[in-house]
């Protein structure tokens, strides 16, 4: 027998891991955000058009996302009871602003 038969061959890959699109609505916790996405089905009797959203808890590593971004993430490993996912790209700055509002009676 050769030395090449021997080695074990490698696991083969499982897939290359999802990636969506979504609106990031909190940021308040510490290298997590919250990400909504949104997608759109046809009903399969009536046809209509039925929106559904999914909530996808986020490891952001640089706490580079901002409340109403438009942002990517992909799957990953678990990182905590309801983390699944990590932030590879903001993809629009939201128009939300941090700076507390003007006018304030006080």
């Amino acid at each position: 027998m050769s030395e090449a038969s021997k080695r074990p061959e490698k696991t083969p890959r499982r897939g290359s891991p999802r990636t969506v699109t979504g609106r990031v609505v909190s940021h308040g916790r510490d290298k997590s955000i919250k990400v909504v996405v949104g997608t759109m089905t046809q009903h399969p009797l009536y046809g209509k058009y039925v929106r559904h959203r999914t909530v996808c808890h986020a490891h952001d590593e640089r706490n580079e996302a901002m409340t109403g971004d438009m942002v990517e993430i992909m799957e990953c490993r678990p990182m905590s009871k309801t983390k699944h996912w990590r932030l590879i790209k903001v993809v629009t700055k939201g128009l939300v602003s941090e700076a507390a509002p003007t006018g304030a009676k006080g």
